[in-house]
């Protein structure tokens, strides 16, 4: 039999001149620390690795080894791996950082456990695939009309972040929305007008650049005329701003009641007055919390967006603590509201209050950029005016948005340079690629 140190030396010489190394040391069940012959083999094949004049391409099976796949947590001798086809399921810890740094594309693989499996089926977390989002894209019928396909408004925009409300619109327009209106404050329309010719505008009041309180009710007269809405891009916190979104809530002793919300005395909504679907982000979200039980004031399934930093404004809780458990922290306030979250980020999730939650196998810096949140936000909204559901137009709209980015990146050559303009114009391509996929893959 060969030596310890034999054994040692074959092993490097085959890290140093394979170019293709497979990873299946570890998988589901390890936990840290890493020790034993596992560390000392992951530390010998890493210092090989690293000598090299060019990278191998490493695959890991299930879970990169010395990565805990329930925790996130992950040993320093991990190798990053170039690709990790998981199998049967994705495994939470492959989700969250750091973990998340050293699994590279993550490939989710069926190897015939029946659906039925008692630890199969009890799996609530769904990895976002091409097969399964492209039946949610809109039909786009020959003789159709603009009608057809659903007219957004977009509320938002200040004197200080007067681009968001465009980023959104064009984003809302790119992903097939017939028409997009955009509710911003009059002193902005000039600026903006030339950039998005295409939409219609409402010339809201303002206060020192800022949406003022009596734009509610110019808000409230259009959504009879709108199918979907979203809230919030370039707000600001303006006290004007905040209590324009307390108005519009019906939250205020006067006689303003919402249209489509629960207003404070308890008078429910007629059917004729029911608010379009609704998307609120950014500045709108902390508007949003400062109004107590803020959740009991918006339609069912109003999807949120709130990026980590909105998330704990929203809940109370430490960024750090959410973004430990991204998943179960989106589980639980998305069925304690009784709404949609899309809590963004590197592996944004989908909750919805059913239970129902899906990952998208997308992290990049390419969106580590002001401004890709409302490409986000604009693209969620422009797929609910097209009819699409809320939980559907959040996984899509966010795998859409996910793919322009690294697609604009690939047109870029470099993550650095993209911008959020860039990622609009690359939803055009993300789309086309879920359009070429044979029906039923």
């Amino acid at each position: 039999l060969a030596s310890e140190d034999q054994r040692s030396r074959v092993l490097k010489n085959l890290a140093a001149s394979s170019d293709v190394l497979i990873d299946a040391v570890l998988g589901t069940g390890f936990h840290l620390p890493l020790s034993g012959a596992a560390k000392e083999v992951l530390e010998e094949v890493k210092a090989a690795m690293d000598k090299r004049p060019r990278p191998a391409f490493i695959a890991a099976v299930d879970c990169p080894s010395g990565v805990d796949c329930d925790s996130g947590d992950r040993a320093d001798e991990v190798l990053t791996a170039n690709l990790t086809v998981t199998l049967a399921a994705a495994k939470r810890g492959l989700l969250i950082f750091p973990a998340a740094g050293a699994v590279g594309e993550l490939v989710v693989a069926d190897i015939g456990i029946p659906a039925g499996q008692k630890e199969l089926s009890s799996v609530d977390v769904d990895m976002a695939t091409p097969s399964q989002v492209r039946p949610w894209l809109p039909v786009r019928a020959k003789d159709a009309h603009k009608g057809t396909f659903g007219r957004a408004i977009v509320v938002g925009g200040s004197v200080n972040y007067p681009g968001s409300v465009a980023l959104a619109a064009e984003a809302a327009y790119r992903v097939g929305a017939g028409l997009v209106t955009l509710a911003a404050p009059s002193s902005l329309q000039a600026a903006l007008a030339g950039l998005l010719p295409e939409a219609t505008w409402i010339l809201l009041p303002s206060e020192m650049g800022a949406i003022a309180v009596d734009a509610a009710g110019i808000v409230r007269e259009e959504m009879a005329n709108a199918q979907a809405m979203l809230i919030g891009p370039g707000f600001g916190l303006d006290p004007s701003t905040e209590a324009f979104v307390a108005r519009l809530l019906g939250r205020e002793a006067a006689p303003h009641a919402g249209i489509g919300f629960v207003h404070e005395r308890g008078v429910q909504p007629s059917e004729s007055d029911v608010a379009p679907a609704s998307v609120w982000d950014a500045d709108g979200l902390k508007l949003l919390a400062r109004l107590p039980e803020w959740w009991r004031a918006l339609p069912k399934e109003t999807i949120l967006t709130p990026h980590p930093g909105e998330m704990a404004v929203l809940t109370g809780e430490d960024t750090q603590a959410i973004q430990r458990d991204r998943v179960g922290r989106a589980q639980h306030w998305s069925k304690t509201w009784g709404q949609v979250v899309v809590l963004k980020g590197a592996h944004t999730v989908v909750a919805a209050a059913d239970g129902r939650t899906t990952v998208l196998p997308f992290a990049t810096a390419a969106l580590a950029r002001a401004g890709t949140g409302d490409v986000l936000a604009g693209a969620i909204v422009g797929l609910r005016a097209q009819g699409v559901g809320a939980y559907e137009s959040a996984v899509l709209g966010g795998f859409l948005h996910g793919r322009a980015g690294e697609l604009a990146a690939e047109t870029l050559g470099t993550t650095a340079s993209v911008l959020a303009g860039d990622v609009v114009e690359a939803l055009a391509m993300a789309i086309a690629e879920l359009e070429a996929l044979p029906a039923g893959s």
